[in-house]
């Protein structure tokens, strides 16, 4: 991939308001970039992966989108400020209306598959992004109920307020909202939160967002309720150890001859932005490598894994994931694996980035 595609995948934002949700929290609303609209259609519950200027150069920082892209004509994400965290602190201190922060197209994974059945969301502090996107998604497009749990330590943390009473009226018969304040009912322990989703159906599908501990209690008390493992969704943010705003890394190939080469390589067939392209996989590389190799537009952000947004459709063929941190039961089910961590089972594999 030459640098010139890198810098294609990135476009600049143009910030045209700050919104301040909580003393700690703020909304940053972004103009829909005219002349990237369509590489900016995204899925409720994705992410928006951002540099932040830094002595060294930059960093990288995923944040979700809490707009709905059925509901809102731009695209917002919510930051809330960290105590050791540079970049919260960084958008908070400096971010405000005319800024523009580069970004990559949306990913990540989750998203509802199927929306015709009750959903449970679940969230804590500022895990109500992308819980919000969602939330605003199933009751302006769809009919199912839903139930929101929103965790926090006192009222005035709660993340969308406003927004939440006014949906909570609006949708009266289709939503139920539940406010955990530790500061009223102390921690969230499996027993109390029990007694407060106890009407929660088995047939639900339920998405939890924020600090892993609180989601471990939310997963505990949902299968008490009956909700099977495969219909319940985790948000997993890990910090970026790679700069996926620069130009890839080229990938390890042994050196070997070109009769050597293609008896090991994978024919692999590959649908990317609606074009097909075939290339060998030399066996042993992570499928991304390869294609990065070849110079071909392949979707990816953390290349470790964690994200999700290198996720393609197996179509043909079969391969191996060397982690996986993103796709659930459901996902694999479907076919879905990821580019960073797949390799080559078999001779012939054909794929499709179509996520």
């Amino acid at each position: 991939m030459t640098s010139s595609t890198v810098e294609q995948r990135a476009h600049a934002l143009r910030v045209s308001r700050v919104v301040r949700e909580t003393a700690d929290a703020l909304s940053i609303v972004f103009d829909m970039p005219a002349d990237a609209r369509s590489e900016f259609t995204y899925s409720p519950g994705q992410f928006l992966t951002v540099r932040i200027p830094h002595e060294t150069g930059a960093i990288a920082r995923c944040y979700s989108l809490s707009s709905a892209p059925a509901v809102d004509s731009d695209l917002q994400i919510t930051v809330k400020r960290t105590q050791h965290g540079y970049a919260s602190n960084w958008i908070c201190d400096n971010i405000e209306p005319g800024s523009s922060l580069l970004s990559l197209r949306p990913a990540g994974m989750f998203s509802p598959r199927r929306w015709d059945a009750d959903l449970v969301l679940v969230a804590a502090g500022s895990g109500i992004t992308p819980i919000m996107s969602i939330l605003k998604t199933a009751l302006a497009c769809h009919s199912n109920r839903v139930v929101l749990i929103y965790a926090n330590r006192d009222i005035r943390d709660v993340i969308f307020h406003n927004g939440i009473t006014q949906l909570e009226a609006r949708y009266s018969h289709r939503l139920d909202v539940i406010h955990w304040l530790d500061s009223v009912d102390g921690p969230p322990i499996p027993e109390k939160l029990a007694d407060r989703i106890a009407a929660v159906p088995p047939s639900a599908h339920a998405y939890l967002c924020g600090p892993a501990e609180f989601m471990k209690v939310a997963e505990t008390v949902l299968l008490g309720c009956g909700v099977s493992a495969a219909s319940i969704h985790r948000e997993v943010f890990a910090s970026l150890p790679t700069d996926p705003f620069a130009p890839p890394r080229s990938p390890f190939r042994p050196t070997t001859s070109l009769t050597e080469a293609s008896q090991q390589a994978t024919r692999v067939r590959a649908e990317i932005d609606g074009e097909t392209h075939t290339i060998d996989w030399p066996q042993g590389e992570v499928l991304l490598d390869a294609l990065l190799s070849e110079n071909l537009d392949a979707p990816y952000v953390c290349r470790e894994g964690n994200c999700g947004a290198c996720a393609f459709t197996l179509r043909e063929g079969e391969v191996e994931m060397l982690c996986n941190d993103t796709l659930d039961d459901y996902d694999l089910e479907k076919g879905l694996r990821l580019a960073c961590q797949s390799v080559a089972l078999t001779d012939t594999v054909s794929i499709a980035f179509d996520q």
